[in-house]
């Protein structure tokens, strides 16, 4: 079968279990938000991995789950898998004009610009544009942050270089340690977020993004702990009866090893 009678398969499957399957029926629209940013984050995890198998079989997961949102949501209202599809074509097509039609954009921030200004005309012409607060709002803190500055650079505003980026999170760092210093905690976690701010948009100045740049270090201190306890354990030691200089000590071992 082709790509279409597969997704007709799939979709007739997810219908059906959503009749006969218990556990399937008992789902409401409200139900499915946790399950939706599982299979999300487990596909993007398998991208990450660079397992194409891997992120084969979640990427069905991902595609089933939305399929399942659909169907419980053309229960109650207007919004047909039918219709969902219709719309999403069309505003792919609206959004790609110098695709469909006679707009002129010869990079990639000219395709950017058309589409944030593509996207301010929809929200116009519902009945209330969305300003620069808006941008984000549902992304986790750390993608919210980079978003603000791609949004930002696009409006006209933004660091130079990378080189400026850290200027500034040195900066906020001093004023982080200034407010400790003078026992203001309410001020040292206003700084420390402002630190964090700059920090996310670090990584787009050398061509990477702040969500892999984390999880690739989040994934690199998982190992390097493991490698840390192994070590512990091999010379009859506790991490918890260590000094801090002791595991350090043994912390730059490992580093220096991997």
């Amino acid at each position: 079968m082709n790509a279409g009678e597969q997704f007709e398969r799939l979709l007739a499957i997810v219908r059906e279990l959503r009749v006969r399957c218990p556990w399937d029926r008992a789902q409401k629209l409200a139900d499915t938000t946790r399950h939706l940013i599982e299979e999300a984050y487990e596909t993007v995890d398998a991208i990450g991995a660079g397992d194409r198998r891997e992120i084969a079989e979640e990427l069905g997961d991902l595609i089933v789950q939305n399929l399942f949102v659909a169907v419980i949501l053309g229960e109650d209202s207007d919004h047909s898998l039918a219709s969902i599809l219709n719309a999403a074509a069309a505003k792919l097509i609206r959004r790609h004009p110098h695709v469909y039609a006679d707009v002129v954009a010869s990079s990639v921030d000219s395709v950017l610009e058309n589409w944030d200004r593509i996207k301010q005309d929809e929200a116009r012409a519902k009945g209330g544009a969305k300003g620069f607060e808006s941008t984000g709002r549902a992304l986790p803190s750390l993608m919210r942050a980079e978003k603000l500055g791609e949004k930002a650079r696009r409006r006209g505003m933004d660091w130079h270089g990378i080189s400026d980026v850290l200027a500034k999170v040195r900066e906020e760092l001093d004023e982080v340690e200034q407010a400790l210093a003078r026992d203001d905690l309410d001020a040292a976690a206003d700084e420390l977020g402002d630190l964090m701010l700059a920090m996310a948009n670090a990584p787009r100045f050398i061509g990477r993004n702040a969500e892999e740049t984390l999880r690739r270090a989040a994934d690199k201190f998982v190992a390097r702990f493991a490698a840390l306890e192994r070590l512990a354990e091999t010379r009859g030691l506790n991490l918890k009866d260590m000094h801090s200089s002791q595991i350090d000590s043994m912390w730059q071992e490992i580093k220096r090893a991997r």
